[in-house]
C-alpha cells in the first residue's frame, strides 16, 4: 500500500491490539513534515489558508476515458523540492493556521475491501505513541475514550470535505479557468528561483465566463473559492522573503 505523504506506516486502529496504547500530546511535533514543500488542502480551509500560503492545483493521479488527471488543491509550503518553511527546528508549527491534514496526524482514514469500508488507521512509528503515559484510546471495557471519538468525529469531517473538494476542483475543471503558472523569485547573489508545475486561475478566461456559469458558480459558494485561491497567490513573495530569512 502506498503510504500517504508523512506517514511512515499504516495500520488499523484495533480495540484488542491497541487496548493499552496511550497519546502523549507533550510529544507532539512536525518533523516528518519537514521536507514536504506541499500539502493537501481541502476548500473549506481556503478562507485561513489563503492569509498564510499560496494555493494551487495540480493533477494527480491517471485520468480515466481519455480524460485529465483529476484536479488536487495544494498549500505551498516551500519553493525547491524538500523545503518546508513553516517547521521550526524544535517540530512546531510557524504559521497562524496548519492545514487539516497536518493535524489529523498520527491518524487518518484509509479504505479496506476494495473502498467498501472506511477504518481508522494510524502510524504507529510515531514516536508520542505510550504504553503508560498520555490520552488513553480505550477505556478498561475496551470502549472508544472520548479522545478517541473525538479523533473519529474530526477524520469523518476531513473526509466529508475531500469528497466536497473534490467535487469542486471538477467544477472549476469543467469551467475550463486554470491554466500552467511559474513564479520566479530572485534570491541572495543574483540566484533566481522558479516554481512551476502548478495550475492556478488564469484571469481573462475567468472575467469571460457566462453569466450563466458565473451565477452557477455564485450559487454553489465557488466564486469565493476561486477569490480566496486568487488572493493567496500573493503569498509565492512572502515565500520568498521567508527563505531568505531562514
Amino acid at each position: 500500500m502506498q503510504l500517504p505523504p508523512m506517514y511512515r506506516s499504516l495500520v488499523a486502529l484495533d480495540r484488542a491490539q491497541h487496548r493499552n496504547l496511550r497519546v502523549r500530546q507533550d510529544q507532539i511535533n512536525l518533523n516528518q513534515a519537514k521536507s514536504l514543500n506541499s500539502l493537501f488542502l481541502n476548500v473549506i480551509e481556503f478562507a485561513d489558508a489563503c492569509q498564510n500560503f499560496p494555493i494551487v492545483f495540480v493533477r494527480a493521479g491517471q485520468g480515466q476515458d481519455g480524460k485529465p488527471a483529476p484536479l488536487m488543491p495544494l498549500a505551498v509550503l516551500g519553493l525547491q523540492n524538500g523545503e518546508n518553511l513553516f517547521i521550526k527546528a524544535d517540530g512546531s508549527w510557524d504559521a497562524e493556521y496548519a492545514p487539516a491534514y497536518l493535524r489529523r496526524y498520527p491518524f487518518a482514514m484509509a479504505r479496506l475491501d476494495n473502498g467498501e469500508q472506511m477504518v481508522v488507521c494510524m502510524d504507529e512509528q510515531w514516536e508520542g505513541f505510550s504504553q503508560t503515559e498520555g490520552q488513553a484510546l480505550f477505556d478498561d471495557k475496551g470502549e472508544p475514550t472520548e479522545f478517541t471519538q473525538s479523533v473519529l468525529k474530526f477524520l469523518e469531517s476531513y473526509e466529508t470535505e475531500v469528497e466536497r473538494t473534490r467535487l469542486v476542483c471538477e467544477a472549476l475543471d469543467e469551467a475550463g479557468i486554470l491554466e500552467p503558472m511559474r513564479f520566479e523569485a530572485s534570491m541572495e547573489g543574483g540566484a533566481k528561483i522558479e516554481v512551476d508545475g502548478f495550475l492556478a486561475i488564469n484571469d481573462e478566461k475567468f472575467a469571460k465566463l457566462e453569466d450563466a456559469k458565473v451565477l452557477d458558480f455564485h450559487r454553489r459558494g465557488l466564486l469565493q473559492v476561486v477569490e480566496y485561491h486568487r488572493l493567496s497567490m500573493r503569498n509565492m513573495r512572502r515565500l520568498a522573503a521567508k527563505r531568505l530569512q531562514k
